[in-house]
């Protein structure tokens, strides 16, 4: 049979099938306030769906449904789309980390930082990973970048060198390789090795690949700090000279003397805009970013590698060079520095396997006073034992609200998928950043509004994301929704207990499927992989 005319029976079983059988929807939303992500105000409306579509939108008392939920007036909104998902890898083995993102009505989530889930050792291709991650079965949307940083270890290894021309070919193969499976774009992480070896040019070469696909570049910048406007002006010469959009993830001005620098990163940024330039942002609603522990060592100590690095912690000699750069150099992402010369300002989240699991929650002072020794001991004790990652109080609340009055600014988590059942520690953010958006900035602080901040978090991030069948509530859009009080819905995760569900989020639908049930995570697994057309 041609294919044309199965494609079409497929597509009008989808849309009549329902109706055929007595029904007109697959599910009816009645009685809600729709803010329907445009940034309008939220007018009242019942909303129909049929095969995984918004199909009607208006009063539907009466028409037939497979099933029906009474919404008694809260809110429905397009699903939230998380700019900076990390990795959608948990998910092959546990979809219950999808609860996550899904509980705090997270719906679709871009995967992929420096490091991505293809070209490696396990998949050497996406269009080898897709299959496998559908098959598993996942109750949550995903769209994949493919991993500066990742292609570049592929061919060159963790050295600090530049790759030859050979070498750089096959590292553009890679990336036209994953463009051609569905990658969304390239993403770069220029704070950490092997990524922070990579030079501009280096980076402008792969972006033409990448743009040729009609791809974005997304960075998480060179520098976030003092240097942050330099690292601005980078993000966009590599849009221009690679020839598309650039988003900056989760754009910050860290350490305190530095605070003043966003206003003026917001400016450069729509400098940019002004003139034709698709520059975009994000951010996560912490004063404290997430970071390993070993970053607050410069990271040209690197260049060898991770493992004969640390090895040569065993020498004092070595710590006291350490110690004596990370306490004065300025020149580069100095983390000490950012935090006030204070290791107590320094919080330990998660360390790695075989280490003590009580430092995590504690500060690196109160474990040096925990082991009976001084501080700096204490930190390169633990750099050397394994991975440690750390939130460093880095940025103050002054920036967060200026971020969100800005109308190209979205939100993430920069988190992957967590289940608290296998995972012992993370950040708040992988559970509360959406929430907290509308419980902090919106109900009680009264930064910007209800709609302004679902426009953000919706269909702002789906035209990033040029995923324009989603992010709105209007007919013939994908059926990823979200039903909540706004009353009531509450972030519950802190620095001292963060894997904490938020609160108030009773429906989260993906697809046309229920997948979170009065807060509860359902059998359903109505998530898709979102291939870039």
């Amino acid at each position: 049979m041609d294919g044309a005319i199965v494609r079409r029976a497929i597509l009008w079983f989808l849309l009549c099938g329902a109706a055929a059988w007595g029904q007109d929807f697959d599910l009816i939303l009645a009685g809600g306030r729709i803010v329907d992500g445009s940034g309008n105000p939220w007018y009242r409306a019942d909303v129909g769906i049929l095969g995984g579509r918004i199909t009607e939108i208006g009063a539907l008392a009466g028409r037939s449904a497979r099933r029906t939920i009474q919404v008694h007036g809260q809110v429905v909104s397009p699903g939230f789309i998380d700019m900076m998902g990390a990795t959608s890898e948990p998910l092959l083995e546990n979809r219950a980390s999808a609860q996550s993102k899904l509980r705090q009505g997270i719906t679709t989530i871009l995967a992929g930082e420096g490091g991505s889930v293809a070209p490696s050792a396990r998949w050497l291709r996406f269009r080898d990973y897709y299959p496998a991650l559908e098959r598993a079965g996942i109750p949550i949307n995903v769209v994949h970048n493919v991993g500066a940083a990742q292609v570049r270890q592929m061919v060159i290894g963790d050295q600090n060198r530049a790759p030859t021309p050979e070498q750089l070919a096959r590292m553009k193969d890679l990336v036209e390789q994953a463009m051609r499976d569905g990658a969304v774009g390239l993403s770069s992480a220029l704070i950490y090795p092997p990524g922070t070896y990579a030079t501009t040019e280096e980076l402008i070469e792969l972006a033409k690949v990448a743009g040729k696909y009609g791809g974005v570049y997304f960075t998480h910048m060179r520098n976030e700090s003092s240097q942050v406007l330099d690292s601005i002006r980078e993000a966009i010469r590599i849009g221009e000279e690679g020839g598309l959009p650039v988003h900056i993830f989760h754009l910050k001005a860290a350490g305190e003397q530095n605070w003043p620098l966003m206003t003026q990163a917001i400016a450069l940024i729509q400098s940019a805009r002004d003139r034709g330039l698709d520059v975009t942002a994000d951010i996560y609603p912490y004063i404290r970013n997430g970071i390993g522990l070993g970053s607050f060592i410069h990271p040209r100590h690197y260049a060898e590698g991770h493992a004969a690095f640390v090895k040569t912690l065993a020498n004092p000699r070595v710590r006291a060079a350490l110690r004596r750069e990370i306490e004065t150099d300025a020149d580069w992402e100095n983390w000490y520095l950012h935090v006030g010369r204070n290791w107590d300002n320094v919080l330990v989240a998660e360390v790695g396997e075989g280490m003590d699991k009580r430092f995590e929650g504690k500060s690196v002072a109160e474990i040096a006073r925990m082991r009976g020794t001084d501080d700096w001991t204490t930190f390169f004790d633990l750099v050397q034992q394994g991975r440690v990652e750390v939130n460093p109080k880095s940025m103050n609340e002054e920036q967060k609200r200026q971020a969100l009055r800005t109308e190209w600014m979205s939100v993430c988590t920069d988190s992957p998928p967590t289940d608290p059942a296998v995972t012992t520690n993370a950040h708040p953010r992988a559970f509360g950043s959406f929430v907290r958006i509308l419980a902090k900035y919106v109900r009680d602080e009264k930064v910007i509004s209800l709609a302004a901040a679902v426009r953000q978090m919706s269909s702002l991030p789906a035209n990033e994301l040029k995923l324009y069948d989603r992010g709105r509530i209007a007919p013939g859009m994908a059926a990823d929704l979200l039903v909540f009080d706004p009353d009531q819905v509450q972030d519950t995760a802190t620095f001292t207990k963060p894997m904490a569900f938020p609160e108030g989020m009773p429906y989260v639908i993906v697809n046309g499927k229920v997948e979170i049930e009065n807060g509860v995570l359902t059998a359903e697994n109505g998530g898709q992989v979102l291939r870039a057309r």
